[in-house]
């Protein structure tokens, strides 16, 4: 433990809250809540920071962490959740997945109403229907609506006329309420149509499909007949996810299983509305410290609730959670409805439990031939990329390197990392360029470079444990050609250090068209595997680079603007933003509201009125 943390620990709360643990790199390895900051935080420095691998692990690993002091833990549960899709942190259970099924909405609060697709569910008096898991089911039915019953999709306000109608009233696509063709009681029959089949009372509308379709048939047109006969087979595929019916019972629910595999988990999540199945989906988690049910579930649910747009009032799982109430309260106040976690016994729902542990044990299973398929492409592909180069040791780790500036401002190098062809992305790291002035790639990649590679020997030499640096490429890619790959071979020959280094050769249109290795030009197929794998890393490059630029640039202007002010410290700088929530509103800012904010004094507002208003206090 460092005096740093030793000292950060006497000062705890002993209030509820969440806590952001920190890596030496300064980023957020694991958040976690507490109902007492102050013990929770110091059991990690403590006995329970040696209670199993993934803990001792994460422990060895932070250098700092910081706190945020909520009001109870309901707000702490949310926060958590909030932090946790925010950051991803390392050490938190994560789902990677992020669904939200589409529903059709019906808009009834308005004249005329619309058949439109949404995935958002709001207070506004419209009907919903679904969740739906196919897209493409939705998108085909509501089209169906649309071709059968000419109904209208423009966002007009129709409590006005108008004197002009669009292009789909002269192409018969809509009736055209906008011009009074037709009125809102006629127009409402049809919206009662299409009503009836989302309320399940699709065989009305599937007899009159068949019928027209017969009708075509017997007229000889049969382009017709095709026609709804595709209508037909579309409708089917929005029902044909109901696999299973309960035609006594109307109850919606989700019900959840998981099955574990080797470093990984997979939850299987089944969704029931109106007595029906509407459809189910998987989840894969990464899982290397194999977790406690209850705590995957409690992961899971928080993070794959959060985003959704309609929450059933009965939630099915195998275990009983152990802030079991506190998620309900949640769930509840979100789903503007009680919200239960309900594990069965007996009866029916134990054995969909049953059937949901078995899908979800055999999609595990396709899951684990999959990754093992794509694993073996990955080693394929670097084999060939050995024997592409000729005598090299196998590419088991790869490291690229990006410079992003703009007209030499703010230069910054990005360093990405893949192992065994995947992204690595703890190994990353960011070096802000402070030898190089001016646009000068090849000097700020020879400072890079030598950053890199110093730190990396000092590490091999030292006893102290390795970061990312302490392990050295078998190959370094660089992005451009001759130019870069001879700046990276000065660096090393420098450093004495034998690392393979390629660099990639552009066509007229700056695509990559070959490796540059050992000063030969070596074409490859832009539909390879080693082609795709060496855009990916180039593309990550770039990402990493240009993703710090930015936040330096961010930064700088927020430096620039207010930095400039006296009797304005960092202090007042933070608590100005987290007010005002930008430059622009700190300007327009009354003397009155500058004093609203936290810290803030006469003399200090008076001080922004006039460097920014030239001493006027402006209403």
């Amino acid at each position: 433990m460092n005096t740093m943390i030793s000292e950060k620990l006497k000062q705890l709360p002993q209030e509820p809250g969440v806590y952001l643990m920190r890596d030496g790199a300064n980023q957020i390895i694991y958040v976690g809540k507490a109902k007492n900051l102050r013990n929770r935080v110091r059991q990690y420095f403590g006995s329970y920071g040696k209670s199993s691998i993934k803990v001792q692990t994460m422990v060895s690993q932070i250098k700092d962490f910081e706190y945020i002091i909520v009001q109870n833990e309901l707000e702490s549960l949310i926060l958590e959740s909030n932090l946790i899709k925010e950051y991803h942190p390392k050490y938190n259970i994560l789902l990677r997945d992020d669904k939200q099924y589409p529903y059709i909405k019906i808009t009834t609060n308005e004249p005329f109403p619309r058949v439109i697709k949404t995935r958002n569910i709001q207070k506004d008096k419209a009907k919903y229907y679904g969740p739906y898991p196919n897209v493409l089911a939705v998108n085909d039915a509501i089209d169906v609506f649309h071709t059968l019953y000419s109904l209208r999709n423009c966002k007009l306000d129709l409590s006005k006329r108008y004197t002009r109608p669009c292009l789909n009233y002269f192409i018969g696509r809509c009736k055209g309420p906008c011009i009074g063709e037709i009125d809102e009681e006629e127009y409402g029959e049809s919206i009662e149509k299409v009503l009836e089949f989302l309320d399940g009372k699709e065989e009305i509308l599937m007899n009159t499909l068949r019928e027209k379709m017969q009708e075509a048939s017997k007229t000889l047109d049969f382009e017709k007949a095709a026609e709804y006969r595709d209508h037909i087979e579309s409708l089917n595929t929005l029902l044909e996810k109901q696999i299973i019916t309960d035609a006594a019972s109307s109850e919606e629910f989700d019900i959840m299983h998981l099955a574990r595999g080797e470093g990984n988990v997979c939850v299987q999540v089944f969704f029931y509305r109106q007595g029906k199945i509407m459809g189910r989906e998987h989840f894969i988690l990464d899982d290397p410290y194999k977790e406690e049910d209850q705590k995957i579930f409690h992961a899971f649910i928080m993070q794959f609730y959060q985003g959704s747009a309609y929450l059933p009032p009965r939630i099915y799982l195998p275990v009983v959670l152990e802030e079991g109430e506190i998620i309900e309260e949640y769930l509840t106040s979100k789903g503007n409805h009680k919200v239960q976690l309900v594990v069965p016994k007996v009866g029916e729902k134990k054995k969909i439990l049953s059937m949901v542990k078995k899908n979800a044990i055999d999609m595990l299973i396709k899951h684990s031939n999959s990754y093992k398929e794509i694993e073996k492409k990955r080693k394929d592909t670097l084999k060939d990329l050995q024997e592409l180069l000729g005598d090299i040791p196998y590419p088991h780790r790869i490291e690229a390197y990006d410079i992003s500036n703009i007209s030499g401002v703010e230069s910054v190098g990005s360093m990405v990392v893949f192992e065994e062809g995947r992204a690595k992305k703890t190994d990353y790291r960011r070096f802000r360029i402070k030898t190089i002035q001016g646009a000068d790639d090849y000097g700020s990649l020879k400072e890079v470079l030598f950053r890199r590679f110093s730190r990396g020997l000092e590490e091999k030499k030292s006893d102290k444990k390795r970061t990312s640096f302490g392990t050295f490429p078998d190959l370094i890619l660089m992005d451009g050609g001759k130019g870069q790959v001879s700046s990276a071979m000065e660096v090393l020959n420098l450093l004495e250090l034998d690392i393979e280094v390629a660099g990639l050769v552009k066509d007229d249109f700056h695509k990559t068209k070959g490796i540059i290795y050992q000063g030969k030009e070596i074409p490859i197929s832009k539909n390879s595997n080693i082609y795709k794998i060496i855009y990916q890393i180039q593309e990550e490059a770039h990402r990493f680079a240009i993703t710090y630029h930015r936040s330096l640039r961010s930064k700088s202007t927020f430096r620039s603007e207010l930095d400039e002010i006296s009797n304005v410290g960092s202090k007042r700088k933070k608590n100005l933003m987290k007010y005002f929530q930008s430059i622009e509103k700190i300007k327009k800012a009354t003397l009155e509201e500058l004093l609203q904010v936290d810290g803030m004094n006469q003399l200090a507002a008076k001080s922004i009125i006039e460097h920014f208003h030239g001493g006027k206090d402006e209403d």
